[in-house]
């Protein structure tokens, strides 16, 4: 069977340091290392962890390699960043949430996963992303918080 592949941003790793999320953040990347999926990782992704406190840096650090795949920033990458950001899914400012959700798309992850609810996580933007991507001939994404990837044993009262 093959394995999730999910696209991970920057405040995911940051969630498992922060006191609201920290648990659910922290049960995440111990599913992800217990189930073997495949995190994915852009440049953007990177850079923005090389800022973080220790600790942020250390949750990534902490992932096993062979659960890791570096997603390529590339021409086709920021031309479809560009498309979102033409069709007013995100304004000029947010270039960078803009190329997560596109690096994803582009890499066929299987989600996105982040703790953005303003740029990634919203029912709004989840629909004009994936209308962009329909239009482009891309694959509609899933996205969604930490919160929503549990794993088969948080549902056995189902």
């Amino acid at each position: 069977m093959r394995k999730l592949r999910i696209y991970v941003d920057t405040s995911v790793f940051g969630g498992a340091q922060d006191k609201e999320f920290n648990s659910v953040s922290s049960n995440f990347f111990d599913m992800i290392k217990r189930r073997g999926w495949c995190i994915l990782v852009s440049y953007f992704t990177l850079a923005e962890l090389s800022n973080a406190p220790a600790a942020v840096r250390k949750v990534y650090e902490d992932l096993p390699v062979d659960c890791v795949e570096e997603v390529s920033i590339d021409d086709e990458v920021n031309h479809l960043a560009q498309a979102y950001i033409d069709a007013g899914v995100l304004g000029r400012a947010h270039r960078a949430d803009a190329t997560h959700v596109a690096a994803a798309t582009i890499a066929r992850a299987d989600l996105i996963v982040s703790w953005n609810f303003k740029h990634i996580v919203n029912y709004d933007r989840i629909r004009k992303f994936n209308g962009v991507n329909a239009l482009l001939g891309y694959p509609g994404l899933e996205i969604h918080s930490p919160m929503e990837v549990r794993d088969e044993e948080d549902n056995e009262d189902i």
